[in-house]
């Protein structure tokens, strides 16, 4: 097989996204993805350049052959087209995204998907250019957190595990925003901003609480360069594989999740993140 065919598409503006994602959700191909004549089925699957289109690229060329599957992956810039894209049939699957996210498109958007199990997860980290311990963050210290309600809960349980905030009582972490903090004895300065801009805001803050996938891209490692690091155990942020509701039956489309959760696949993502920064979720 040749190289993946890999096209990378850039954020729309906000205006856009929006207008977009007021489309109707669901496709009018009730089949699906079905094989050609030469016995092979071409699936259309966008994806996060980091590790998601890797992790894809890899199956495609390794996997994918033998199981009569071709990828055909668009690689996105931001966390809003992936979704609306699918839910027009633009594509056949994305892989992007963890089920707090998942869960939180489908309730403000009114997208009619479905998923499959995770299959690996980039734990968030807390970095910094001026600090190299987490102790030395100054009184009223300017973080970086992202602007999203599904993440930015998970970067405020981040904080909250080394003590230098609380969160009020019975709030759910996968839920948690600015509001439900509790005690800050720092004074943290919290900046919100759009994910893919943390790392370039980096250098202008004390530290910032980086996504797993923007900080690879930026040869960031959890393990070498961070503060602080998410915990592995009971992590409920797994990246999976979402279709459109009633595709899950797909045969091509269960074909592609089983090689995601391959020996092979796990052991890609162990030998290329060696350093932790991706870890598989099977």
């Amino acid at each position: 097989m040749t190289a993946s065919r890999t096209t990378r598409l850039l954020a729309l503006t906000a205006g856009a996204a929006l207008a977009l994602s007021a489309c109707g959700a669901g496709s009018d191909d009730a089949e699906g993805p079905a094989a050609g004549s030469d016995g092979v089925t071409t699936l259309t699957v966008g994806a996060s350049s980091t590790p998601h289109a890797k992790i894809l690229e890899y199956v495609d060329e390794e996997l994918a052959p033998d199981a009569k599957l071709d990828l055909d992956i668009t690689v996105f810039d931001d966390y809003v087209q992936p979704n609306v894209q699918l839910s027009e049939g633009t594509l056949d699957a994305n892989y992007f995204q963890h089920l707090p996210y998942y869960e939180a498109q489908v309730k403000d958007r009114g997208y009619d998907f479905a998923h499959f199990e995770g299959i690996h997860y980039e734990p968030f980290a807390l970095y910094s250019t001026s600090v190299e311990d987490v102790k030395d963050l100054p009184d009223g210290a300017q973080i970086g957190i992202n602007n999203d309600p599904s993440n930015q809960g998970r970067a405020l349980q981040l904080l909250a595990d080394a003590d230098l905030i609380t969160l009020k009582d019975g709030v759910d972490a996968t839920s948690a925003t600015l509001y439900d903090v509790d005690e800050n004895p720092k004074n943290l300065e919290f900046k919100q901003t759009d994910p893919a801009q943390l790392v370039r805001s980096l250098d202008d803050l004390d530290a910032s609480v980086i996504n797993g996938n923007y900080a690879i891209e930026a040869d960031l490692s959890p393990t070498k360069d961070a503060l602080l690091v998410e915990k592995a155990e009971g992590n409920v942020y797994a990246n999976f594989l979402t279709v459109q509701a009633g595709q899950e039956d797909n045969p091509a489309l269960k074909e592609l999740d089983t090689l995601l959760h391959s020996p092979e696949v796990k052991k890609y993502i162990e030998d290329t993140w060696s350093d932790g920064s991706v870890l598989p979720a099977y």
